[in-house]
């Protein structure tokens, strides 16, 4: 009877027990030089499961990049299953210039599941299915908050997938964001191409934060403990929220702001967010929490004109927020509240009270 086959990826076969670094082609240059994502593929010696890493799909989103590069040369990985495929960056177009989109100022992230003859973004987001996607069982995908905004970190994933609720309960992220995704996601079409796909939402674009790498690199290992492909316990955290429910908050007026939350927090219905002064210190407004909930994600620059987001919540009943918080106080040290802490550090937090919310 023949061996296990080898694992076969951008022209490159990997055998059983096989590490090996490979260049997925996804373009070329205006000179024709080939323009290719940096792929690291690690075999285990028993076959198993095959899951895909990958991180930068917008290219200023660099959390991600590192916590793969954290991953890999930090604890040793002892992979007893299975294979591990991964990519540090995708949009190595972004990542070259600090920026979100590709050249063609197309989001990559919104273009799956892409077609050989389209676009730039449409094209490498065919390759990625063809060469990636349709050669993995699972997905994780590391993403960051967009420009001037940071996210506490959580697992977004269809609920509905049995495997895609398996990962997303297993990462060990505190909440879970129910959904799809949007239409022409990684995630989404992965998923609905029968490899379940989450993404990890955690920090600011443009920086490498210690604490979402302690939580995201952890998060990876909880998955492969999950599905056998290491053999060690999964770390738990101190509670698990699943929500379905998001609202912005908006500014009304243009002003400076003091906020009155941080990223994490749990708030209460018409809790102050954050108070609007004028350029001269003159109070205008306070900004209050629609429901009760979670601060899932938040604005980094204090500056605002009307309709300009300030705070997500995640929405939770009463019941929800009163359990939760009592969870969270009776846990012991955990890595989500340092990660409130150190997101805070990104915006002017002061107490309601001071402003007189």
């Amino acid at each position: 009877m023949p061996g296990p086959q080898p694992f076969l990826i951008a022209g490159e076969r990997i055998r059983l027990g096989e590490s090996k670094d490979v260049r997925l082609e996804i373009s070329e240059t205006y000179t024709g030089d080939k323009i290719c994502i940096p792929l690291r593929v690690m075999r285990a010696m028993e076959p198993g499961p095959t899951i895909f890493i990958t991180a930068a799909i917008h290219g200023d989103e660099v959390n991600g990049t590192g916590i793969i590069h954290d991953f890999l040369f930090g604890q040793t990985v002892d992979l007893k299953r299975g294979t591990l495929v991964l990519a540090p960056v995708i949009n190595v177009f972004g990542f070259e210039t600090h920026e979100r989109y590709l050249p063609d100022r197309r989001d990559l992230n919104r273009s799956f599941p892409g077609s050989k003859n389209g676009s730039l973004a449409s094209r490498i987001a065919n390759t990625l299915m063809t060469e990636l996607v349709d050669k993995c069982d699972y997905g994780i995908d590391l993403h960051t908050a967009a420009a001037q905004r940071t996210n506490f970190p959580n697992i977004r994933a269809d609920l509905t997938d049995p495997a895609a609720r398996r990962l997303a309960e297993a990462f060990g992220c505190v909440m879970v964001v129910d959904g799809k995704g949007p239409l022409g996601s990684f995630r989404r079409e992965s998923t609905r191409r029968g490899c379940p796909t989450i993404i990890l939402e955690a920090g600011e674009p443009c920086k490498v934060e210690p604490s979402v790498l302690q939580i995201g690199i952890q998060g990876i290992r909880n998955v492969l403990s999950s599905l056998g492909m290491i053999d060690e316990p999964q770390v738990r955290p101190p509670f698990l929220a699943k929500v379905r429910k998001m609202q912005w908050v908006r500014a009304t007026v243009g002003g400076i702001l003091k906020f009155h939350v941080s990223p994490g927090d749990f708030v209460e219905a018409d809790q102050a967010v954050a108070t609007n002064y004028s350029i001269m210190g003159v109070e205008q407004n306070v900004l209050r929490s629609p429901n009760h909930g979670i601060i899932l994600g938040m604005a980094t620059m204090p500056a605002v004109k009307p309709g300009e987001p300030i705070c997500n919540v995640a929405t939770l009943t009463a019941q929800q927020l009163k359990r939760y918080r009592a969870k969270l106080e009776q846990a012991k040290a955990d890595p989500h509240a340092q990660a409130q802490s150190d997101l805070a550090t990104s915006m002017d937090v002061v107490d309601a009270s001071q402003s007189g919310a």
